[in-house]
C-alpha cells in the first residue's frame, strides 16, 4: 500500500523502526521481536539501512518476509552513502518486484571509513532532494518519506537553511516527514508551524524513543543526536534508584508525549523501538490505544 494511503487510512498512524540485522540468528530474532508488536496493527513499520553493502542482504531479505509472511506495510530506508545511481536504481528494482513500495529516503550518516566526513559517492547524490527526484522520476509508484530535525540538524546549526532545504525535499516529491527522536512536544509544534509557514504541507510525523537507561540516554547524548533533555525528565530520572526505575521514567514520560501529540492531531506518531518490544508494548497500554495479546518481557 502507499503511504500516502496509508497515513489516510490511520489516524494517527502509529508505526514502527527497526535497525537492521547483522547476521541470520539475529534476523531471526527481530523477525520475532516484530511479529510481538503485530497485534499492535501498526499502520506500517520502517527498517533503517546498512550503508555500502553491509547489512543491505539481510535487510532486504527481512523485510520482503515481514511482507509477505506478517503482511505489514513496509518502508525500508536507503541511504545515498557508498552507492551509485545505477546500484540504487538496481536496489529499488528489486524493492520493487518485492512489492516494497514505500522508501525513506536520506542523504545518511558518514561512513567509519570516512572518519565522520560525508563523501558523495562519484556518480551517487549528495543530497537526499536528488535521491527523491531520482526516485519519484524512475519509480513514481512508490511512496517517499524524508526526516525532519525538530531540534535542529547538527549540521545545520542556520535554522532558516534547515527549512529550505527540507522544502527542497518536498519540491522533489516526497509524500510526508518523519523527524528525529525529541523529548519536549513544544519543539515539534514549533517545527510544525516553521513548515507551515514555509510551505510544506505533507504529514508530519512525530518521531519518539523512551529512555529505557541512563546508560541509553548517554549514548543518545555522545551520538550528537542533538536532543535535549527537559530539566524535568532528567529530574525525574535522577530520583530514580535503577534502571528499572528510570525505564518506568522513560515510558511514562513518552507515555505522555504520545497523548499529548494525538491530543494535538500530530499525524503520526513512529516509535524507535532499538529493536525490543517491551517499551513500545508499555506505551500502548498506558494509553488503552489497543489491547495487545501479551506483554512481551
Amino acid at each position: 500500500m502507499h503511504i500516502a494511503d496509508v497515513l489516510k487510512q490511520n489516524q494517527p498512524a502509529l508505526s514502527f523502526e527497526f535497525f537492521p540485522p547483522k547476521t541470520p540468528e539475529g534476523a531471526e530474532t527481530l523477525f520475532q521481536t516484530i511479529s510481538d508488536l503485530t497485534p499492535l496493527e501498526p499502520a506500517y513499520v520502517s527498517v533503517t539501512y546498512g550503508a555500502g553493502g553491509s547489512t543491505r542482504q539481510l535487510t532486504h531479505d527481512l523485510v520482503v518476509r515481514l511482507s509477505r509472511e506478517l503482511g505489514l506495510t513496509i518502508v525500508s530506508h536507503l541511504t545515498c552513502v557508498g552507492a551509485s545511481k545505477d546500484e540504487i536504481r538496481l536496489i529499488l528494482e528489486r524493492y520493487a518486484e518485492s512489492g516494497i513500495h514505500n522508501i525513506m529516503a536520506l542523504r545518511g550518516d558518514p561512513s567509519k571509513e570516512a572518519h565522520g566526513r560525508w563523501q558523495q559517492h562519484p556518480d551517487g547524490f549528495a543530497y537526499a532532494a536528488e535521491l527523491v527526484a531520482f526516485i519519484k522520476k524512475h519509480f513514481p509508484q512508490m511512496g517517499v518519506g524524508v526526516a525532519g530535525f525538530p531540534e535542529g540538524h547538527p549540521e545545520t546549526p542556520n535554522r532558516l537553511k534547515e527549512i529550505s532545504y527540507l522544502k527542497a525535499k518536498i519540491d522533489s516529491g516526497a509524500d510526508y516527514i518523519c523527524t528525529q527522536l525529541f523529548f519536549d512536544n513544544h519543539d515539534f509544534y514549533d517545527y510544525r508551524e516553521r513548515c507551515a509557514l514555509a510551505g510544506i504541507n505533507v504529514p508530519i510525523i512525530a518521531g519518539i524513543m523512551p529512555i529505557t537507561s541512563r546508560k541509553g540516554m548517554q549514548r543518545m547524548a555522545e551520538l550528537s543526536l542533538g536532543s535535549r533533555f527537559p530539566a524535568k525528565l532528567l529530574r525525574a530520572l535522577a530520583r530514580a534508584e535503577d534502571d528499572e526505575y528510570a525505564e518506568n521514567v522513560g515510558i511514562h514520560w513518552a507515555s505522555e508525549q504520545v497523548r499529548d501529540l494525538i491530543d494535538h492531531g500530530t499525524a503520526g506518531i513512529h516509535f524507535y523501538t532499538l529493536n525490543k518490544s517491551k517499551a513500545t508494548l508499555k506505551i500502548y497500554q498506558s494509553l488503552g490505544i489497543k489491547k495487545s495479546t501479551a506483554l512481551k518481557t
